[in-house]
């Protein structure tokens, strides 16, 4: 990471260092300003491996790598680790707690622990949360999957759900030990369910002397009428089999009516009794909320065909944040692709504009989205596909997901961690992160 050169050159906020911010960070050019990257986190996380470090078949390190490390070769750029409290687009501030009095690089000012960033251009990556659909009581008792301690956090339920029912006495309560029920049959639901089933059945089987782990009741529970319901119906199809082959109990078109500690309640009264854990459903983060623009139901900004802000064409917003018809007519939907190729459509709309270059004299170059194919992966050897035309299941669509997220994958030392504990676990029915952290109030250990 280099120190800003020139003080005279613009200067470019990104705020938040998922895909599409640290994209954006990659592919701007140093020499036309400074670009300040600020994060609530020092690390960059690779998300669609997050589940995996919640069923215990990677350790948190393998998935993430620091922000600093990754820009370090970056020209006129620095990271800050702070924490974004609003918006004054009118002056052009971002207001900032990160907890020192002043901001590095002499790009902010503030006391307390508070500053305010000035910007030229903005661009917000800020991502998405976990919805609970106005059920926010329900975070406590049904954890989501979206950081590397919800995965640690989810990761030490289930496996101390074990451990309790190897001592348990009460067969009734030592069945309700082993039950792990997943709300939301997305992606994040369907990994999650299809790998715990693996897990207890082909991994924790040889661990336990007094409870049979074989015969844990993993259930999928989807509100909707068939589970991976942004793919075709075929692809739909082919996950539930699957699943099932695993062991998975899926119910279809059956919405919680309630979630408490351990249980949850359906419409018809019966009551399932259990671990709980979240994979239905996704906001926009709260962020959007303090920039006073036009949003949808789920706080997504109504960004312009070139990714900016309505009213202010020097804040552009792009990712879990945003939602955009494009050209096409393609929904651009919230995934890591698409966040990545809007923050590589973001530099470039920045850069012309410094330059001075502009493509049409009536505005930007519109946005517009490149699908190249959708991967869900459910178990060992398990997965579904669709890439253009062509739909398919099984091993080579899993083959396919290993080989996409290998190569997307940031850091050489991340990539070689994961394929060998991927080789490890598939021909040793072995998982080596069954490790249970923060047992005493010490919160999970980020290297777990």
């Amino acid at each position: 990471m280099h120190v800003p050169e020139r003080t005279s050159l613009p200067h470019i906020v990104v705020v938040g260092a998922g895909f599409g911010g640290l994209t954006f960070a990659q592919k701007f050019p140093g020499r036309l300003a400074r670009v300040t990257v600020v994060d609530r986190q020092n690390h960059h996380l690779f998300q669609p491996l997050l589940y995996q470090v919640a069923t215990a078949g990677l350790s948190a390190v393998d998935i993430a790598q620091p922000v600093r490390a990754i820009l370090r070769k970056k020209r006129n750029l620095e990271v800050l680790l702070a924490e974004v409290t609003g918006f004054d687009l009118g002056a052009k501030k971002v207001l900032l707690d990160h907890g020192v009095a002043t901001v590095a690089g002499g790009t902010g000012k503030g006391t307390a622990g508070r500053a305010e960033l000035a910007y030229d251009y903005l661009l917000l990556a800020a991502g998405g949360l976990t919805s609970y659909y106005g059920h926010d009581d329900w975070e406590k008792v049904a954890p989501g999957l979206k950081t590397l301690d919800d995965a640690l956090a989810i990761r030490r339920k289930v496996l101390l759900s074990f451990e309790r029912a190897e001592t348990e006495p009460d067969e009734q309560r030592r069945r309700e030990l082993m039950t792990i029920i997943v709300v939301g049959g997305g992606p994040t639901g369907v990994e999650l369910a299809g790998t715990f089933a693996e897990l207890a059945r082909t991994v924790l089987v040889r661990d336990f002397d007094r409870i049979d782990p074989s015969k844990a009741r993993v259930l999928l529970i989807e509100g909707g009428d068939r589970v991976l319901a942004h793919y075709p119906p075929d692809l739909s199809a082919s996950a539930r089999r699957q699943l099932e082959r695993l062991g998975v109990e899926v119910r279809l078109g059956k919405h919680v009516k309630d979630v408490r500690a351990g249980e949850v309640q359906m419409p018809d009264g019966e009551i399932i009794r259990g671990t709980v854990i979240w994979g239905a459903g996704v906001v926009a983060s709260p962020l959007t909320k303090q920039l006073g623009v036009e949003l949808d139901r789920a706080g997504r900004v109504k960004v312009l065909p070139d990714l900016s802000v309505p009213g202010h064409p020097e804040v552009f917003a792009i990712g879990d944040l945003v939602t955009l018809t494009d050209e096409k007519g393609q929904v651009v939907p919230g995934v890591a692709p698409a966040a990545m190729q809007m923050g590589r459509h973001a530099a470039k709309v920045i850069a012309r504009e410094i330059r001075g270059d502009h493509q049409s004299p009536v505005g930007h170059e519109p946005f517009v989205y490149w699908d190249k194919g959708s991967l869900a992966t459910i178990g060992r050897s398990s997965a579904v596909a669709e890439i253009g035309r062509f739909h398919f299941g099984g091993l080579l669509a899993w083959l396919a997901w290993l080989f996409v997220h290998l190569v997307f994958l940031v850091g050489l030392r991340n990539r070689v961690a994961v394929f060998s504990n991927w080789v490890y676990s598939y021909l040793t029915y072995k998982r080596g992160a069954r490790i249970i952290t923060g047992l005493h109030g010490g919160g999970p250990a980020g290297s777990a």
